[in-house]
């Protein structure tokens, strides 16, 4: 259904570390600048892509938006939210493990990026 999901930042040297560090430990490679300092993060059919706003705004986080990235393990979605702090993240929300949902049990964590995006890694239990 996506081909692409932009985020604003305002910090794009902030927002590398991030993401290089979260997106790497689910197997993403670090990220591939554009010459207009675009950040390009492609990994498994998907692609994240982070910029600072096109119309000169400052870059602010959804309100009731999140970006989930899939995990292939709860140890994964744990690297994930660990990398995540100790890069700039914000811890939200109830600590990393497991949900309910409607679609089945979950193994969930969520952070808000150096940019205020929210974030969750997800893991499938089953």
């Amino acid at each position: 259904m996506f081909s692409h999901i932009v985020i604003g930042s305002n910090d794009l040297d902030a927002s590398k570390a991030f993401y290089d560090a979260t997106l790497g430990v689910l197997g993403c490679p670090p990220a591939s600048a554009a010459s207009n300092g675009r950040l390009f993060y492609n990994h498994d059919g998907g692609r994240l892509i982070v910029t600072k706003p096109l119309d000169g705004a400052p870059a602010c986080g959804a309100n009731g938006g999140t970006i989930g990235f899939s995990a292939k393990s709860a140890e994964a979605v744990d690297a994930w939210h660990k990398a995540g702090l100790a890069h700039g993240g914000v811890a939200i929300e109830n600590p990393p493990g497991p949900r309910e949902s409607p679609v089945g049990k979950l193994y969930l964590a969520y952070l808000r990026d150096p940019a205020g995006n929210k974030l969750c890694a997800l893991y499938p239990m089953g």
